[in-house]
């Protein structure tokens, strides 16, 4: 009996609408109050990930107290807002642009066209005619429903475009696996990179109904050169065209020691000043450090933090740049990452050291090459 109560009250306290008791304050400042002390001009951003319907269990709290930086898991993602042609739901996306504006908190719309889309996208039987339809209304819709607001300040175009061995990422077989659809629409076989026409197709659009919002592709590799070299040369491609594009940004899923591993911090710190040169924003667009094994390494796991944040902020004289952590409790990570606690607060939203150690380094960053 105690053990079902025990599930109900958790039950409970996880329903939409119904908050938690309030998450574990961590001691000195908060991080927001932090940024906006110790960064006033505007060039560092450092936040946090949750999606809508998870804010009631803590996140949310935790969010609105550290934070005035957002970025919504799903909520802006076309899965969720258009999963099918003639389906339309904006509820979850207009509460974050409505509740942001509340808390004076900056939002980058995760909303790339990328893998992450509906079954009716991953249809096998789906039209290039189809799937340009659907990317043309989301995009539009989008971009016109939205631009119109000052803090929202990112959008992510296009989400995973490269694979690890500098491949475009396309489609597979059936529903239910990891794929990219939008190659079915075609390449543009004119120019060496032949890069997919969608790339194109949802910048020109981002660029037309979006002039107040800034245009980021979202890259999901680790360090490697030929990954990031496809990204390098698809910048320009863009441009040439007339094209608007304003950051790269680097989904930071990575293990605990990353950072030891040769050439790893090397190839960021070139990455971000070759962003820099080229009259772009730098972002860690979702951070996370995994414990693997049945031992957690929770200083260690704070060095690697620490590692990728002080790469960032060593920068910030050079140009823009963000971070941003992949979900703020390890409650909140999806399924099957939840156990390797790869978030900055443990399942009872109690800060772990690399809480601490980047509430360190954010109050006391190290020196730029200006300094």
């Amino acid at each position: 009996m105690r053990e079902r109560n025990k599930w109900l009250v958790l039950l409970l306290l996880l329903a939409p609408g119904v908050h938690a008791a309030e998450p574990p304050i961590p001691e000195g400042r908060r991080i927001r109050e932090i940024v906006a002390d110790k960064y006033p001009d505007g060039n560092v951003y450092v936040g946090g990930t949750t999606g809508w319907q998870k804010r009631p269990g803590g996140s949310g709290l935790t969010m609105d107290r550290e934070f005035s930086y957002v970025t919504p898991e799903n909520d802006f993602k076309i899965s969720t807002i258009h999963p099918k042609p003639n389906v339309w739901k904006w509820e979850l996306a207009d509460k974050w642009v409505a509740h942001c504006a509340k808390e004076k908190q900056v939002l980058r719309m995760h909303s790339p066209i990328g893998p992450q889309c509906s079954a009716w996208a991953k249809t096998d039987t789906r039209t290039p005619a189809e799937l340009r339809q659907c990317l043309t209304e989301f995009m539009s819709r989008l971009c016109k429903r939205y631009d119109k607001y000052e803090h929202v300040k990112w959008m992510d175009v296009v989400n995973e475009t490269v694979l690890q061995n500098g491949t475009w990422f396309g489609p597979k077989a059936g529903t239910s696996k990891w794929e990219n659809p939008w190659t079915k629409i075609g390449y543009d076989t004119t120019h060496h990179l032949k890069p997919p026409l969608y790339i194109k197709l949802a910048f020109e659009i981002a660029t037309k109904h979006a002039p107040n919002t800034r245009l980021i592709i979202n890259q999901h590799t680790g360090m490697k050169d030929v990954a990031w070299n496809k990204i390098k040369a698809l910048v320009p491609y863009l441009r040439e065209q007339g094209l608007r594009i304003d950051g790269i940004g680097w989904q930071a899923h990575i293990d605990v020691g990353w950072e030891k591993k040769q050439g790893n911090m090397t190839r960021l710190s070139k990455l971000i000043d070759w962003a820099h040169a080229n009259d772009l924003s730098f972002h860690v667009t979702e951070q996370n450090v995994w414990l693997k094994g049945q031992e957690k390494d929770f200083d260690a796991q704070a060095k690697t933090f620490d590692a990728i944040l002080r790469a960032l902020l060593k920068k910030r004289d050079g140009g823009t740049v963000t971070w941003n952590v992949w979900n703020l409790s390890d409650r909140d990570a999806w399924k099957r990452m939840e156990k390797l606690e790869g978030c900055l607060f443990d399942r009872q939203y109690k800060p772990k050291p690399a809480y601490y150690a980047l509430q360190r380094l954010v109050e006391n960053p190290p020196a730029t090459m200006r300094d």
